[in-house]
């Protein structure tokens, strides 16, 4: 109630109603101040990160994806035992907005696949790094990993992608 009435207080101060209104230009955007970026994960340019642990890859697609996506409905993973390529698509994620190919950051067998997106694909927008990950793999080449951007490359990256759109 104090906490009340010492907005409404400092608001007719600031000559400022619950009526006002922020406006933006409609090519504003936000999203990208918001993404988080780990340190000690990869990235692919094309959005996807791994986090390499011993003999175990894992893959998932980054908090900026997820976030340019929108509402993620569905998601189509390999089978354990299938090869991916770096660079080629082994899944899908639909979202409200738009249904994009998932593409493979580095080379090798999947050895372990998120069954739990099966029943809560929105576990992608909740916990991207966590437990939103998609598919684990068995490297077969990991010296790819050097190609891929460290987080402040990473970084630096989206902002210049969104800068341009």
């Amino acid at each position: 109630m104090a906490l009340r009435m010492w907005a409404s207080s400092t608001a007719n101060a600031l000559k400022l109603s619950s009526s006002s209104r922020l406006h933006l230009s409609p090519t504003f955007s936000i999203s990208r101040c918001f993404s988080n970026v780990l340190d000690g994960l990869k990235y692919a340019p094309s959005h996807e990160w791994v986090k390499h642990e011993g003999s175990v890859a894992t893959i998932g697609i980054t908090d900026h994806a997820q976030d340019h996506l929108g509402e993620v409905v569905f998601v189509e993973l390999p089978e354990p035992g299938v090869s991916v390529t770096k660079g080629k698509g082994f899944g899908a994620v639909e979202s409200v907005k738009a249904t994009s190919d998932v593409n493979s950051p580095i080379s090798g067998e999947v050895i372990e696949v998120n069954t739990g997106l099966t029943g809560k694909p929105g576990l992608i927008n909740s916990s991207p790094y966590e437990d939103g990950w998609m598919i684990k793999i068995k490297p077969t080449s990991p010296d790819e990993l050097e190609s891929l951007l460290g987080a402040k490359e990473y970084t630096k990256f989206c902002e210049e992608e969104d800068a341009a759109h």
